[in-house]
């Protein structure tokens, strides 16, 4: 593994730290939330015209033709400063299968218009690696000019703004299919919902007989399992590199704040007990990172990371809790605050924490993996 970037991955980088840093400053923030709006749609342009939106997306698609890992540091950054664009549902869940999977009709009618910004897309995911009793289910059923879809899917990531969601549906053989359903068209419902934990607007999406052509089958019939678990492990990887910039910022400003707070004269950052709850920060932290850079470089090498995928995300629910929860405490009664920015973090962090698997169900996907197959064991040991 090498874990040097490259030179375009570092321009990609200070890119979107100067964009995020410029637009989404504390004060623009607070501003911002007291408006009653979720997105910034002035953000989500200015993303658009330096290229951001693109950066996953085939050069002959308006793309500038980069590929997962720098999607991942842009992401990395929009965490750093808890931007309001719903990134991760258009670029991750969207953007991503439909450059791996999509035909050239398809990539010539989606992608330019998502580079540009002018269409968002998300994907009917949000079970899994969750309970199953928790799971919603779309029917397909197969007519002379297509398909019709019927059915409910819950909490469908950024769906209240999406132009189109990517829906897995199962046909009476039992097979999955992944269509791509615009949210306008007719017998389609799209239920805004606002996710407590962020102010996320997810939504609940309900299709009732509708009718949709052959063109908006994604891949081939029959193919969803293969695309779902290939798209799930890089919406994992999508949240971990999230969280590795909302634990860092918020690590960083707690050290900050311990350096400049006084009690009794002395700087509270002197204190021993609070020197060692940072430590255990910095080693959280590294922790995420860590094992999220491996389960992406095995990703970007077309190597099996599905053990490494479990680990990485486990590391980005577990210890992203214990840093956020310390920022949180460590900045006292101020931490708690809504309008004081580091309650962002905690929310952000919590969010990303709960979606598609929480820590024990890591853990749980993680153990059935090793159980039925020895040799991911012994890969784990071997790193």
């Amino acid at each position: 593994m090498d874990f040097t970037f490259s030179d375009d991955q570092n321009s990609i980088r200070e890119l979107a730290y100067q964009i995020f840093t410029d637009r989404a400053s504390d004060e623009f923030l607070l501003a911002f939330s007291r408006t009653g709006q979720t997105y910034d749609d002035t953000l989500w342009q200015t993303l658009a015209e330096q290229g951001l939106l693109g950066v996953a997306i085939p050069e002959a698609m308006g793309g500038t033709g980069f590929g997962l890992t720098e999607l991942c540091i842009v992401l990395e950054e929009q965490g750093r400063r808890v931007a309001p664009v719903p990134l991760f549902a258009s670029l991750v869940l969207g953007g991503l299968p439909l450059a791996e999977f999509g035909s050239e009709s398809q990539q010539q009618r989606y992608l330019p218009a998502l580079a540009a910004g002018t269409a968002k897309f998300s994907a009917a995911i949000a079970e899994l690696g969750m309970n199953a009793a928790i799971a919603t289910a779309v029917t397909a059923q197969r007519t002379q000019d297509g398909w019709l879809l019927s059915g409910h899917k819950a909490a469908v990531p950024d769906g209240a703004v999406a132009n189109h969601i990517l829906v897995p549906a199962v046909d009476a053989a039992g097979q999955q299919t992944i269509f791509i359903v615009a949210t306008d068209a007719p017998g389609v419902s799209v239920r805004p919902v606002e996710i407590g934990l962020s102010g996320q607007r997810a939504a609940h999406l309900d299709l009732d007989n509708l009718a949709i052509g052959d063109d908006a089958v994604l891949g081939v019939a029959g193919q969803g399992a293969e695309i779902l678990e290939w798209l799930e492990q890089r919406a994992n990887i999508g949240h971990c590199a999230l969280q590795v910039g909302v634990t860092e910022e918020a690590m960083k400003r707690t050290a900050t704040f311990l350096g400049e707070r006084k009690q009794f004269g002395v700087a509270l950052g002197t204190f021993q007990a609070l020197a060692m709850r940072m430590a255990d920060c910095y080693i959280d932290v590294e922790g995420i990172r860590s094992t999220y850079w491996l389960a992406l470089w095995r990703l970007t090498e077309g190597l099996d990371a599905r053990a490494e995928v479990r680990v990485a995300k486990w590391w980005a629910c577990d210890a992203a809790h214990r840093v956020v929860s310390s920022s949180q405490h460590l900045h006292g009664g101020i931490g708690a605050d809504v309008e004081y920015p580091i309650h962002r973090f905690f929310l952000l962090a919590k969010l990303i924490s709960y979606s598609l698997g929480n820590a024990s169900q890591q853990l749980a996907h993680l153990g059935r993996l090793l159980a039925d197959d020895d040799s991911l064991g012994f890969r784990a040991l071997e790193v």
